[in-house]
């Protein structure tokens, strides 16, 4: 990540919570004397991978790049509807590792990003000011087509491989996500580096105990890359997963069907 390490990291207007309390509007918003949204966090629902927000706004651009810029909230803020809307949900700080999430819109003062929550293509909207900023050059393309992943750095491709990639009835969602942590854990036999994406399952609710989050992983077997074997997630031979490793989190990855 540029400019960035992998695991970093008034008083209100009485008139605006007056109309708004008379009128009973839920998640209320009233706005500080620097112009700022105020919320209580405490009436929000927290967009992570064990999440279901239904009213998340979807991404209007499932297979659009990005120029890279990734944000990470200095600590938990309100995810909005759009700049100057509701809030609906709230994220936190951390989620596997550091949150940082790719940007993919800005207006002035504001940023739209991809969330770790369900639906699949969940976006919202954040106060820029709220944020911390780096770039990552990197992208990951998984085609489900062909079987295949391959790792970018700006235009140049560093690397393709063949991958497992989900089975018809288990698919490996399309549209863009992104790098949303990183985990070790030696007491995983088929893989001990995984590699969870802000994207999950469209077919199951829960696999391996957790909430049906789709990850990139290794596998023991050689027989899995370029098959449609998996339950969602993308398999990878071991020299892939070692350069995925050092690939900042917030990466944009892109699932299409090629």
């Amino acid at each position: 990540m540029r400019g960035a390490t992998r695991d970093q990291r008034g008083g209100s207007s009485v008139a605006a919570v007056a109309v708004l309390a008379v009128l009973g509007i839920a998640g209320a918003v009233a706005l500080l004397d620097d112009g700022k949204p105020d919320v209580d966090l405490t009436t929000l629902a927290a967009s992570s991978t064990h999440a279901t927000i239904s009213t998340a706004p979807l991404d209007s651009q499932p297979f659009a790049a990005t120029d890279g810029v990734v944000v990470h909230p200095r600590a938990e803020t309100a995810v909005f509807s759009a700049p100057d809307g509701e809030p609906f949900a709230k994220i936190g700080t951390a989620q596997f590792g550091a949150t940082w999430l790719p940007v993919v819109e800005r207006v002035d003062g504001w940023v739209r990003v991809l969330l770790p929550s369900k639906p699949n293509r969940s976006t919202g909207w954040l106060v820029d000011e709220d944020l911390d900023h780096a770039s990552s050059p990197y992208t990951i393309r998984v085609h489900t087509g062909s079987r295949t992943l391959e790792l970018y750095d700006g235009e140049k491709r560093l690397g393709r491989w063949k991958a497992g990639v989900g089975a018809q009835k288990t698919p490996t969602p399309p549209g863009r996500t992104f790098l949303l942590g990183s985990i070790i854990d030696p007491k995983r036999s088929a893989s001990p580096v995984v590699l969870p994406l802000g994207a999950h399952s469209p077919t199951l609710d829960t696999f391996g105990g957790g909430p049906g989050t789709v990850a990139i992983h290794g596998w023991p077997r050689p027989d899995v890359f370029g098959a449609a074997v998996s339950a969602g997630c993308v398999r990878v031979p071991q020299t892939a997963l070692d350069k995925l490793q050092r690939v900042p989190l917030g990466t944009l990855v892109l699932i299409d069907s090629k």
